[in-house]
């Protein structure tokens, strides 16, 4: 698109309709879906502490070894997404990673319980990087970074639908029920998402650009992340990232907050933070777009990270009224998640072709994954100690803007070392 053409709805629909539009929509309902089956351990963790008599202290190293492991399975399997195809990675994580969820209703011992959470996490996990990485392939050039930016809202909706479920499950059985082992059949709710593997079987194709990758290129090797070309790139990537979702992973004890420290019911808190992701993911969608037409991707990460991160603090300090906690909690969600709608654009662009899934995978997900085991773990050590408000503070909104200084160190204009990279796409420059 040249710069004489501005951007508009018409010619955004001609260049997405068909087969990028396609795929752009299969990958959203499938990561969605997925997110929703992973939800569903968050929901009810009050209810696993309570029955497997963990403290709160087991509860965070049970987490960090489910997410450490997991996540270091997830960037082998990126590294073999880059070798086998995208659209084989994705239909087997939809079967794979939604059966194990639902086995978890079997489980009677806190092993178990781990181990099958641990093996559906990594095989779902996996396809936030995939269906990243395909839309990117995929999406018109001029549109990359919307699309995939608009991609992750499939994280809060998949958020959204699991807290429904889980409502009306509870309104069904009720209260008491749910609490003394009812839970359980929450975990049946996975099995909506398996069919789905037929559609991404049916409707979706391999992206061009990984087959020609295949054809005359050598194989990608993990140790090229680390090359003088990327290794400073690959580096704060990775602490961005990993510092940002820390901070992600404390929050994945709200629930668990509301209904301890602030005694709310499992129906109050579970309805409350989903409905918080859902409205949220108005955050992700704007973030995107501000960070496709208005401002630098890097700048956006950096500004809404501290929106974000000053929400959060309004959250836990000031919030004490329901309408008050969804106001705040809303804004936290829109600023510090939306982040996530920039941040994997901006993450899978500095890489080039033929190390995408790879690079995404490392400097992405497993920061991520390990984000997510360090931060509740954190709070696992801190909550009795300090108590929730200073926990939240030392180990979430601080190291928030932590993660605004790695990202600070990078260029706003990635320079990918080949020509088959995502170009940046801002149609209006800032400092």
């Amino acid at each position: 698109l040249a710069p004489t053409e501005p951007a508009s709805l018409k010619h955004f629909w001609q260049s997405v309709k068909g087969y990028p539009l396609r795929a752009f929509l299969i990958c959203l309902c499938g990561v969605s879906l997925e997110n929703m089956d992973q939800a569903i351990y968050q929901f009810v963790f009050p209810q696993i502490i309570k029955t497997y008599g963990w403290t709160t202290q087991q509860a965070g190293y049970y987490s960090a070894l489910v997410f450490v492991i997991a996540g270091t399975c997830i960037a082998a399997l990126g590294w073999l997404t880059d070798r086998i195809g995208r659209k084989r990675v994705f239909q087997t994580s939809m079967i794979v990673g939604s059966f194990f969820v639902a086995l978890m209703y079997w489980a009677r011992s806190t092993f178990a319980l781990l181990s099958l959470r641990t093996i559906g996490f990594a095989t779902g996990g996996i396809q936030s990087p995939v269906v990243g990485t395909i839309v990117v392939e995929e999406a018109p050039a001029r549109y990359r970074g919307l699309l995939s930016g608009i991609l992750q809202i499939g994280y809060p909706v998949g958020f959204f639908l699991a807290s429904q479920l889980c409502v009306f499950l509870i309104g069904y059985v009720g209260n008491e029920s749910w609490q003394g082992g009812a839970w359980r059949y929450a975990f049946f709710i996975s099995l909506l998402s398996i069919p789905y593997f037929i559609i991404i079987q049916k409707f979706l194709r391999e992206p061009a650009a990984f087959t020609e990758a295949q054809a005359t290129q050598d194989q990608p090797r993990f140790s090229e992340l680390f090359s003088p070309a990327l290794r400073f790139k690959t580096v704060m990537l990775f602490l961005g990232e990993f510092f940002h979702v820390f901070a992600y992973g404390t929050t994945l004890w709200l629930n668990l907050y509301f209904q301890r420290h602030r005694h709310w019911t499992p129906a109050e808190a579970v309805s409350l933070v989903g409905w918080s992701y859902g409205i949220g993911s108005i955050g992700y969608v704007l973030s995107a777009i501000v960070g496709e037409f208005v401002m630098k991707r890097r700048n956006v990460i950096i500004l809404w990270a501290q929106l974000g991160a000053l929400s959060f603090a309004a959250l836990i300090w000031w919030a004490q009224s329901w309408w008050s906690v969804m106001t705040t909690f809303c804004l936290m969600t829109i600023f510090f998640y939306g982040t996530t709608a920039v941040k994997f654009t901006f993450i899978a662009e500095n890489f080039p072709t033929r190390l995408r899934a790879t690079g995404v995978t490392f400097a992405g997900s497993l920061a991520v994954n390990l984000g997510l085991a360090f931060g509740p773990l954190a709070m696992g050590l801190t909550v009795e100690r300090w108590g929730w408000n200073w926990a939240y503070t030392v180990c979430g909104i601080a190291s928030i803007f932590a993660s605004g200084l790695f990202f600070l160190a990078l260029s706003s204009d990635p320079q990918p070392d080949t020509v088959s990279v995502v170009p940046p796409a801002n149609a209006i420059s800032t400092p």
